[in-house]
C-alpha cells in the first residue's frame, strides 16, 4: 500500500486499568491508518492491573509506552505523551475504545493541509449514561458563554493537532477537559467534525460526579488565565482600590457626621464596613503586586516537568 503522507502521526492515549481494551484498539489503530506513517504513545498512568504488560507482551515496534512512577490524572498523563511525541502532527483519544480510529482518516486531512491547526470531533449518538451526558452539556455550555468560542463537544477526547499547537499546551488540574479551548488562546484555527461514539468495550468508566466540581474549578482558573494571566494587577488591583475608594468615602462621610454634626459614630457598623473596605482593599492590592512577580517567575523559571516517568519501552523492550 502506498504511503498516504511521509509525515509522522503520534497518537498519544492514556490509560488507566485499560487491560481489556489496549490490544483491539492497537489493531483498529493499524487497521484505521494502514499507509500512514505513525506511532502509538500509550501513557500509563500506574495502572493497577495488567495493562503495561498487555502492552508490552504486543511486542509491536510501533507501540511506545510511556510508565508514570504515580498517578497523576488525565492531563499530565497527556502532557508526558506531548513532551515525548515525535510526530509532525499529534492525535489524541481515550484508551476506552469509545473513540473510534477509523473516524482519523477523515480528520487528517484538514491538518495536513494546512487550513487548520485542530481537528476536534463532536460526537454522534453518545452512547453515554444521564451522569455523563448532563454535566457535559452544562460545561459545554458555561464554555461558549465565557470564553465566546463556540466548540460544541469540548469532552471528546478525539482530536488532531499540529506539533507547534500540541508542545504549547500546559495541561494540569482537568485541563484536558478544556484543550480545545488552549489550543484556541495558543491562536489555532479549529475544525469541528462529527464522529463515533460507541459503548466501553471493557473495564469501569473513570467519570463520577465529584469531577464536575474539579472541571468547574478549573474552568474559573482558565478564564483568570485568558484575561488576567499576564497582568494580574489588572484585576486584583482595581478591585483593590475600588475597595479602599469605598472605605475611604465611608469614613470620609463618618468624619463630617462626627465633627460636622456631633453625633457619635463609635457604635456604627458603617464604621467597621469603612475600615474592613480599606484593609481588603490593600489586601487585594498586595496580591495583584505578588502575583505579578510570581508570573515573572514563571516565565524566567527553568522548564520543569510536573511528572515522573519510571521507564519507556518501544515493542516491548526498554528504550
Amino acid at each position: 500500500m502506498p504511503v498516504l503522507t511521509e509525515a509522522l502521526l503520534s497518537i498519544v492515549i492514556p490509560l488507566y486499568n485499560e487491560e481489556g481494551n489496549v490490544s483491539l484498539l492497537t489493531q483498529r489503530i493499524h487497521q484505521s491508518l494502514a499507509g500512514y506513517n505513525y506511532q502509538i504513545v500509550y501513557v500509563d498512568d500506574f495502572s493497577t492491573d495488567r495493562t503495561r504488560r498487555v502492552i508490552k507482551d504486543l511486542r509491536d515496534p510501533k507501540v511506545h509506552l510511556i510508565a508514570l512512577k504515580k498517578n497523576y490524572g488525565q492531563s499530565l498523563a497527556l502532557a508526558a505523551g506531548f513532551d515525548y511525541a515525535q510526530g509532525d502532527y499529534v492525535i489524541t483519544m481515550d484508551g476506552d475504545l469509545q473513540n473510534d480510529p477509523s473516524d482519523l482518516p477523515g480528520m487528517l486531512p484538514y491538518v495536513l493541509s494546512g487550513e487548520y491547526d485542530v481537528v476536534t470531533g463532536i460526537r454522534q449518538d453518545r452512547k453515554d449514561s444521564l451522569v455523563k451526558k448532563i454535566p457535559s452539556r452544562i460545561a459545554n455550555f458555561m464554555v461558549r458563554r465565557v470564553s465566546k468560542l463556540d466548540i460544541r463537544d469540548n469532552g471528546c477526547a478525539l482530536k488532531v493537532f499540529n506539533r507547534d499547537i500540541a508542545k504549547e499546551l500546559n495541561l494540569y488540574g482537568e485541563m484536558h477537559r478544556f484543550i480545545t479551548l488552549l489550543a484556541f488562546l495558543e491562536g489555532a484555527q479549529i475544525k469541528q467534525v462529527p464522529v463515533t461514539h460507541n459503548p466501553r468495550n471493557a473495564g469501569e468508566s473513570k467519570y463520577g460526579l465529584g469531577r464536575v466540581f474539579k472541571v468547574v474549578a478549573d474552568m474559573m482558573l482558565l478564564l483568570f488565565i485568558r484575561k488576567y494571566f499576564q497582568r494580574p494587577i489588572h484585576l486584583f488591583g482595581i478591585i483593590g482600590v475600588l475597595m479602599i475608594l469605598l472605605g475611604v468615602g465611608i469614613n470620609v462621610y463618618l468624619l463630617i457626621v462626627k465633627f460636622g454634626f456631633g453625633q457619635d459614630i463609635g457604635n456604627r457598623p458603617l464604621l467597621i464596613f469603612g475600615l474592613m473596605f480599606i484593609l481588603g482593599g490593600i489586601q487585594l492590592f498586595t496580591i495583584g503586586i505578588v502575583m505579578e512577580l510570581l508570573i515573572r517567575t514563571y516565565y524566567e523559571s527553568q522548564n520543569k516537568r510536573p511528572y515522573r516517568i519510571k521507564n519507556v519501552t518501544i515493542g516491548g523492550e526498554v528504550a
